[in-house]
């Protein structure tokens, strides 16, 4: 079995922002006049904690991240909640803090599918098999990819169908599973055959009998 492998770096998640705050309990005027500036600092808190894990400044930008979430928190804005749990998230999985990092990716997971919001469950779900793949939690991770299958073939989406089979097969060349990914492989070819995609499905194919081989 391969021992750490990662998963080739996908474009980054971001979870969107369906999930609408709650109202102040004010007169509105005051909701208003005081939601605007207590937003907008929670919010700079937020946006400067995001530009800070990206310039790998993990320090403050957890700093600013966490102060960012107890501001949300206070305001019971749920997508605000979401989003920096998924920063959050983020960040501990660069600092290879992987039981915190799965936390948060949790809780994101959760209001996002209280919301139905697809879209945020399966940008969360990309981080956290990433995550269970470094821990070599594998048949967990497995388990997001079938998540995502899941959600993608309920919405008739062949293109995000066979994406999430890739992920798939490439968890399981992490596990060393070359027969399963194989398997998978030859799957995702037959789907681009019945679109008659036959270079694309030709190329999945040499990829499962270079596996079995």
């Amino acid at each position: 079995m391969l021992r750490g492998k990662r998963l080739p770096k996908y474009r980054e998640g971001k979870v969107s922002s369906t999930v609408q705050p709650m109202e102040s309990i004010l007169p509105m005027a005051q909701a208003q006049s005081g939601a605007a500036q207590s937003k907008s600092a929670v919010q700079k808190e937020y946006e400067e904690g995001k530009r800070l894990l990206e310039n790998g400044d993990y320090g403050q930008a957890a700093l600013s991240l966490h102060n960012a979430l107890v501001g949300f928190e206070q305001k019971k804005d749920e997508n605000g909640i979401a989003n920096a749990c998924n920063q959050l998230g983020h960040l501990c999985t660069e600092k290879g803090d992987y039981q915190t990092a799965l936390q948060h990716y949790q809780r994101a997971f959760t209001i996002c599918d209280a919301a139905n919001d697809r879209m945020s469950v399966l940008a969360v779900l990309v981080r956290r098999l990433e995550v269970y793949v470094r821990m070599e939690e594998y048949d967990k991770a497995v388990a997001d990819c079938l998540a995502m299958l899941d959600l993608y073939q309920d919405n008739r989406d062949p293109q995000g169908t066979v994406g999430a089979l890739e992920r798939l097969a490439e968890v399981y060349l992490a596990a060393g599973a070359r027969q399963k990914a194989a398997d998978t492989y030859r799957t995702i070819a037959g789907i681009h055959k019945n679109y008659r995609h036959d270079a694309i499905a030709a190329s999945f194919l040499e990829k499962a009998d270079a596996l079995a081989g």
